[in-house]
């Protein structure tokens, strides 16, 4: 600087008293030996106010992106007078924010500096009521060199403190992934990623959402600190101004969900600033992660906003994955129910069949040699146990035919599902006919053995020879329910059409 840029009476670092240099020193040391950002700036303001001999030492940061005061270090203050500020205080710290020139003591007993990290204006450090007399152009000089010293220091904490939230987020998204993908429910997949962001947030609740049918958004999943109870259910109407940016994929970021008029919910009054980040992978919109904080809670800076928008890209791939891996599991699980139901019907049912007739045949020319055989009826029993053998075996094969998961409710949907797994033997598919109303009349007790009857008559009707249709009808009465399976096969007489009718009361 030259001489005529330098305020009058002003002294520059190298020109600073001998004895001020080695407190100078040590308050630098103590700013540099934290890489944790908070305890760094508790420190510079501690070593700022030491270091000046100031009774009350202030750091406010400033959001960059909202240009006001985020958080305030103090020094020499009690418990109770840092709690009774009311608020961050926008007035005598902001100034030093838009002004590049360090000002000097400005005679009401206070004085400040900027903090800069590289070229941004971090925050403003101020101290005030200097023991022993007014603050000089010596402090001014001393808090200018402690200031630089700790823009370095604190750009060292940001980068230390971003690599440590992005080491936790990148290991929650891979403890959700291996969750994912070793099998769990979808239901408690999604909760799984849910409370995983809330606590990776540090957000009051973590919510995901899913598409209606109507075109809205509902929440199907929720974590927070209490009972979710009343936000699971709750929808966005169709037509929101969010809801049209998160079906498009957008993220939304809220700075207030209880003022922000795009806020629709009735849970809104309860939350602060939010985030709301697509789950989306490979253009499949899956649904909308959830991140609110509380009222009144610290904003999302930037850093937030990427990492968790990363996790959410993330936790919907392996949505993806985990439900495609859910339907090969599936699918080879139905693979090999219909290898085994094969088998038996290919090796099991057939042997079966064939010792039955050489009894049969046995028994015939028993009983043709003489009238009263005991051996002949002996051989009348083994031919019935192994006609209801057979019988059992082809029930057991339209069991196998039936998925293993996500089995109906209704008796309705209970009766389609197995006339649809015996479509897989029939080669078509029998028809079904339902009279009254069959799913409130029937008791589980009832509804079970009906089911039983239906899957014997439709092994048996398989049994027969040339079935190209099969009837099937449900009939529920205010006293009974009443079921017949009627089939076009020939019997072993040569007759066609076959009607089997099961009744029971209620």
């Amino acid at each position: 600087m030259t001489d005529a840029g330098r305020r009058p009476g002003a002294r520059q670092p190298d020109e600073l008293e001998t004895a001020s240099l080695p407190l100078l020193l040590e308050a630098v040391l103590s700013v540099g030996s934290e890489l944790e950002l908070r305890a760094t700036l508790q420190h510079l303001v501690d070593s700022a106010t030491e270091l000046c001999s100031a009774r009350y030492g202030a750091l406010g940061v400033i959001d960059p992106e909202r240009g006001r005061l985020t958080e305030l270090f103090t020094s020499g203050m009690t418990e109770a007078q840092r709690a009774a500020i009311p608020r961050l205080p926008d007035g005598p710290l902001s100034p030093f924010a838009d002004d590049p020139r360090p000002p000097l003591p400005d005679g009401t007993g206070r004085i400040g500096v900027p903090i800069r990290v590289h070229t941004e204006v971090f925050g403003n450090l101020c101290l005030s009521e200097k023991r022993g007399g007014p603050f000089t152009d010596q402090d001014l000089a001393l808090l200018r060199v402690l200031a630089s010293q700790a823009g370095m220091a604190i750009g060292n904490a940001r980068l230390y403190e971003t690599a440590r939230r992005r080491e936790r987020w990148i290991e929650g998204a891979a403890a959700v992934t291996t969750a994912l993908l070793a099998g769990r429910p979808a239901a408690d997949a999604l909760m799984c990623v849910a409370e995983r962001a809330r606590l990776l947030a540090d957000a009051a609740a973590g919510v995901v959402l899913q598409p209606t049918p109507a075109g809205g958004m509902e929440i199907v999943a929720a974590s927070t600190h209490a009972d979710p109870g009343d936000l699971v259910g709750t929808a966005i109407a169709p037509g929101s101004p969010v809801l049209e940016q998160l079906l498009g994929g957008e993220p939304v970021f809220i700075e207030d969900s209880a003022t922000d008029p795009r806020m629709t919910t009735h849970v809104r009054e309860r939350f602060g600033p939010s985030m709301m980040l697509p789950l989306q992978s490979g253009g499949q919109l899956i649904g909308t992660l959830a991140l609110p904080r509380a009222r009144g809670g610290p904003p999302y800076d930037a850093v937030d906003r990427l990492l968790a928008s990363q996790f959410a890209s993330q936790a919907a791939l392996a949505l993806v994955l985990a439900d495609a891996q859910h339907d090969r599991e599936q699918l080879a699980v139905y693979e090999d129910r219909d290898r085994i139901a094969r088998d038996l019907h290919d090796l099991v049912v057939q042997r079966l069949f064939a010792t039955e007739m050489m009894l049969e045949s046995t028994r015939r020319r028993s009983s043709n040699a003489s009238v009263a055989d005991p051996v002949g009826e002996e051989l009348a029993r083994a031919v019935d146990e192994l006609d209801a053998t057979i019988q059992e075996v082809r029930t057991a094969i339209f069991a196998l035919q039936q998925p293993p998961g996500d089995a109906p409710t209704t008796f309705r949907g209970r009766v389609l599902r197995e006339t649809g797994g015996a479509a897989v033997l029939f080669g078509f598919q029998p028809s079904v006919h339902f009279a009254g109303p069959v799913d409130a009349l029937l008791p589980e007790p009832v509804a079970g053995d009906l089911l039983s009857a239906l899957r014997g008559a439709l092994a048996a009707a398989h049994r027969r020879a040339e079935v190209t249709a099969i009837e099937v009808e449900v009939e529920a009465l205010p006293s009974r329910v009443r079921l017949t399976v009627a089939d076009d096969g020939r019997t072993p007489s040569g007759a066609r059409g076959t009607t089997v009718t099961w009744e029971s009361a209620l």
